[in-house]
């Protein structure tokens, strides 16, 4: 039996996260090796990192997995379908992942499986394309044509896991087998806990406003985030309102996903000069079309000097290893003859590779600079050179 894969953001790691791992095991086998896909220092929501990755890994090999692997920065910081088509292409490239398994609000993979059959098709895209001339969000849009194609069973487009599994099983279509987990606790940005479960939202929320999060967290775990240091994003609103003002119209139509087609540039150019804060600069760019979080994910990739370009179709273009346990050093060992992609357990061996794995590596090396800034206290430039994987 293969390795099992999960896709996280670990932004913290908590019992329900752990929960997931457990569970896993349970259901495909105690002696299946984990190996997770993590987002580095930015996250999908458009937001710095609550601490950096290499603690967010050593809690997830504390918590069960046996091997964190980074999704690099194009990726984690895209919408679900990029999101999703970047971690299984991750997964894929290692050559020892069989099983994907994620968590779920509603836990039936079967209506997962034929809602993500129903988004390749035809008449889902020409549904798709009727809701967006309507001038509403493709969340919306999306959900509205699923339902036209696959019936009630797109209702499940509503619940975050759910929606980010559908992308995930339209990746892995045909490559890995796949099992649902049902969620525990709250929603994915429920602000309150059910029992020992809260969602990663208020356990950020929580921690960053000094209160005590253990009974969600653990004791340990809780400490090891507070010494790391936490991240904020109010740590860089000058700045990054600073690079907004700074943007012009072609500038914005550069960036992934701007809406340049239809204008939409010139209005981010109209809420730059206006905003005096990131909040009001997202308020007053948003509009029916353009969510709260697309907004916040073109103003990351501004300040973070990105474009389209930064994001090849090819995909990721090596594995890079944050973390490891024994049996994950074992699963390296495998890798060596299976991953499909070069494997990089040290910042030296990037100088081997070619070119384009040398610009994405030099791209995750500047957000990691600018996450730096995110600290309350600031961290200087070049971790991604002299921080290797954790060990545990």
């Amino acid at each position: 039996m293969g390795a099992v894969g999960i896709i996280a953001e670990y932004n913290p790691f908590h019992k329900g996260h752990a929960y997931h791992i457990l569970e896993t095991r349970r259901r495909l086998g105690e002696e299946r090796p984990i190996i997770c896909v993590m987002s580095g220092s930015w996250v999908q929501r458009g937001e710095c990192a609550l601490t950096d990755k290499w603690t967010r890994a050593a809690l997830a090999l504390q918590g069960g997995g046996d091997l964190v692997l980074e999704l690099p920065l194009p990726w984690a910081v895209s919408s679900a379908e990029g999101f999703a088509r970047g971690a299984v292409e991750i997964l894929k490239a290692t050559g020892v992942v069989d099983t994907l398994s994620f968590g779920s609000e509603s836990g039936r993979l079967e209506d997962l499986k034929r809602v993500a059959e129903a988004l390749e098709g035809e008449e889902y895209r020409i549904a798709l394309h009727k809701e967006l001339d309507k001038g509403v969000s493709f969340a919306v849009s999306r959900q509205k044509a699923a339902r036209k194609v696959a019936g009630c069973q797109a209702e499940c487009l509503r619940g975050a896991n759910d929606s980010l599994g559908v992308e995930y099983l339209r990746a892995a279509e045909g490559t890995l087998s796949a099992v649902a987990i049902l969620r525990q606790g709250g929603s994915h940005d429920s602000h309150c806990p059910e029992g020992d479960f809260a969602s990663a939202s208020y356990l950020r929320e929580r921690l960053r406003q000094g209160e005590d999060t253990t009974r969600w967290l653990g004791v340990e775990e809780q400490k090891m985030l507070k010494r790391a240091g936490l991240a904020r994003m109010e740590n860089i609103e000058r700045a990054m309102l600073s690079c907004l003002r700074q943007m012009k119209e072609e500038n914005f139509a550069d960036l992934p996903d701007s809406g340049a087609a239809a204008g939409f540039p010139a209005r981010l150019v109209r809420a730059a000069e206006r905003a005096e804060s990131l909040e009001q600069f997202y308020a007053l760019a948003k509009t029916r079309c353009y969510t709260h979080a697309r907004i916040r994910r073109l103003a990351l990739w501004a300040f973070l000097g990105m474009t389209s370009d930064n994001r090849p179709a090819s995909g990721p273009s090596y594995l890079r290893v944050l973390g490891m346990t024994d049996r994950g050093k074992a699963l390296l060992r495998e890798m060596k003859a299976s991953a499909k992609l070069p494997v990089l357990t040290k910042p030296a061996h990037i100088r081997e590779l070619g070119q384009e794995a040398k610009s994405l590596f030099a791209l995750e090396c500047r957000g990691t600079d600018l996450f730096g800034l995110c600290l309350d206290k600031i961290k200087p430039c070049g971790m991604d050179y002299t921080t290797g994987p954790v060990i545990l």
